[in-house]
């Protein structure tokens, strides 16, 4: 990644403080995904207090309807990864108890979460993506095989983080990885495995930021390459010629908006040997840890992680957002 300067700390204004009110950071949850967004609920609460936010940190644990039943708080700021946080359920429970949220409405986060129907939603808008097959029965794997080209990306419809992914080549492979997918979610979504880089999107309040280009020495941008280990490497510029980013970053805005997402989101993307780009998902509520992709963006668009967080939180004072 290019060396960059580091913006001055982002502050507030006292009317805007006055605006926002007391803010909970929903963190943790129970999904499989709790140790990545404590991480990232710990980040977003601290340059929200830097930037002179009156803002608290909430571990939801258990019931999702515990969070509204005495709140202490004017919106919240949901970091929750996972099942529970970005599936459309505690969206749909702070809109019910009408309290302003921040990222994606209800059906929107429903729809980014599950991969297969997103797909579906790419398919029939004539965005491109990956040919894939559901799979829901290892007596699938043959005609599976017999219509996808090898390899195959095989993955739980409903996971993120690239928990349960994996590449296969042969049927006993495809048959492993999907009883291993499918621990995780009945639902399994097989695709064709796009060989070449692979880039993201932020965008922030319609605009796409930066795109990032990724490589790391692991099969793919797994778990562990994603916020463990720092041999991953991050292109900031992305090394696409101007107008190829430009086309990335205009399809990226595009499959935001049909999926239906507001204020922020990340895009993932690849592109074949043959230059073109396929989507493989949106993401609603993307890391905001210390190796996460959204703020990298933003700091290369000169926005800080402080006015990043203050952003995405003043979209709720828009009417609508609960």
């Amino acid at each position: 990644m290019t060396e960059m300067n580091q913006p001055a700390v982002f502050q507030v204004t006292a009317q805007a403080r006055q605006a926002l009110g007391r803010v909970a950071v929903l963190m943790g949850g129970d999904s499989a995904e709790r140790a990545v967004s404590l991480k990232s609920g710990e980040a977003v609460l601290s340059a929200l207090q830097k930037a002179g936010v009156d803002a608290f940190g909430l571990d939801v644990q258990g019931s999702l309807l515990n969070v509204v039943a005495n709140p202490r708080f004017d919106r919240a700021f949901i970091a929750l990864h996972g099942r529970g946080g970005e599936d459309g359920t505690i969206q749909a429970i702070l809109a019910q108890a009408g309290i302003p949220y921040t990222g994606s409405e209800t059906l929107a986060s429903a729809l980014a979460m599950d991969k297969l129907r997103t797909k579906y939603v790419f398919q029939g808008c004539g965005l491109p993506t990956p040919p894939f097959r559901a799979m829901a029965s290892e007596d699938e794997a043959s005609d599976i095989l017999a219509h996808l080209p090898v390899p195959l990306s095989v993955k739980p419809s409903r996971e993120g983080s690239s928990i349960g992914i994996r590449k296969v080549y042969t049927r006993d492979e495809l048959i492993d990885a999907y009883r291993d997918a499918s621990r995780h979610d009945p639902l399994v979504l097989v695709e064709q495995w796009i060989e070449g880089p692979e880039f993201t999107v932020s965008v922030l309040q319609g605009q796409a930021l930066p795109a990032i280009g990724l490589s790391t020495d692991h099969v793919f941008y797994d778990y562990d390459a994603k916020y463990i280990t720092n041999d991953t490497r991050y292109q900031i510029p992305c090394g696409l010629p101007a107008d190829q980013e430009a086309r990335l970053q205009a399809l990226s805005v595009a499959a935001m908006a049909v999926i239906g997402c507001r204020s922020w989101g990340r895009v993932d993307i690849m592109q074949d040997r043959a230059g073109d780009f396929w989507l493989l998902e949106v993401n609603t509520v993307p890391g905001m840890t210390d190796h996460s992709l959204v703020p990298m963006a933003a700091r290369a668009a000169g926005i800080s992680f402080e006015e990043l967080v203050v952003r995405i939180v003043s979209d709720t004072l828009e009417s609508g957002h609960a």
